[in-house]
């Protein structure tokens, strides 16, 4: 007898295709998908699976089953957005009854093309909260060598600063810190981001949790679930949050940058370019060498050359710089 679907939920965009997966995962998981969901596209919010399709959640609210997993990455950078969120995370799991030895940290280290003392501070971040960080390193050299070797800067278009030195060393900690689990089946992983939707109109696009087909790869070894845990925070509740951890915040946001991304950012505003100039110098200085050397502007608009010029003007004439945010 056909079956009766006038009382079905209804499917939203792209969840037939998390249906006709859930007998794939369910079957390499003790009858359970990941974290508790059923693997979805980039389109797709998260399903919760409890023992069939009950209920698409509603991504605004939706929170992983922190008990479900195996391990829980927390990706740091040191600044404000990661710092926040290490603090909301380790709460969750300590509520939960999560123990925090399955909780560690990840650091990418940009080298000297992050402010100085960043990874120090996010050892300190996970030394805070009794946490094990791991930190790796592009092994071909730091971006700026990146750079010089490509011959070009990194684009909107062409962010291989993010795919090459925080994606893909973030996925080497994810294949280390399962090889050691020793599990003898896919191991369940989460991992957590400080991206936040007020940045810009891509991050508000963003779903707080979905399942991460690229760094999971088949799935046979590991099966990576993203949490966006603070997703729908304001900057003030990020700040809130800090004060309350007690943490240390970067000295650089005390001196009027917005951000704490590579001190010299190819997408930040022109404001906060020309104030890091004049709080790293000798840096700038080194982004001005390689521009020259491959004959390609930092970015279309802007060259090194003109943020130094700016910068340089701007402490000749005792004026002091506002660093405007910006959407990334």
């Amino acid at each position: 007898m056909p079956q009766d679907r006038r009382n079905a939920p209804r499917v939203v965009s792209g969840a037939k295709q998390a249906l006709r997966g859930l007998e794939r995962h369910t079957e390499a998981n003790g009858g359970i998908a990941p974290g508790g969901l059923i693997p979805t596209g980039d389109s797709c919010p998260p399903v919760l699976a409890t023992g069939g399709v009950s209920e698409i959640l509603t991504p605004v609210t939706t929170t992983p089953d922190l008990t479900t997993f195996d391990l829980i990455l927390v990706n740091t950078s040191a600044g404000k957005d990661s710092q926040a969120m290490l603090d909301y995370v380790v709460a969750q799991a300590d509520a939960a009854g999560v123990d925090r030895s399955r909780i560690v940290c990840f650091h990418a280290d940009l080298g000297r093309v992050e402010w100085a003392g960043t990874a120090d501070l996010a050892a300190e971040h996970a030394a805070h909260y009794g946490l094990r960080i791991v930190t790796i390193a592009r092994p071909q050299g730091d971006l700026l060598d990146h750079i010089e070797a490509r011959g070009m800067f990194p684009s909107s278009a062409a962010r291989y600063c993010t795919s090459d030195h925080k994606r893909g060393q973030a996925y080497k900690a994810l294949t280390m810190l399962v090889a050691e689990l020793h599990l003898g089946r896919p191991a369940r992983v989460l991992n957590c981001m400080g991206l936040r939707a007020e940045e810009s109109a891509a991050r508000a696009k963003r779903t707080p949790v979905r399942y991460d087909r690229m760094a999971s790869g088949k799935g046979t070894v590991r099966q990576v679930t993203e949490w966006l845990p603070i997703l729908d925070w304001t900057v003030a509740q990020v700040w809130e949050r800090i004060a309350q951890a007690g943490t240390n915040a970067h000295p650089a946001y005390a001196a009027g940058m917005p951000r704490l991304s590579c001190c010299f950012c190819v997408l930040a505003s022109r404001s906060a370019l020309v104030l890091a100039a004049q709080l790293a110098p000798a840096l700038a200085a080194e982004y001005a060498a390689v521009e020259l050397r491959i004959g390609h502007r930092f970015t279309k608009a802007l060259s090194m050359g003109e943020i130094i010029a700016q910068a340089n003007a701007a402490t000749e004439a005792g004026e002091g710089v506002i660093a405007a945010d910006w959407a990334a």
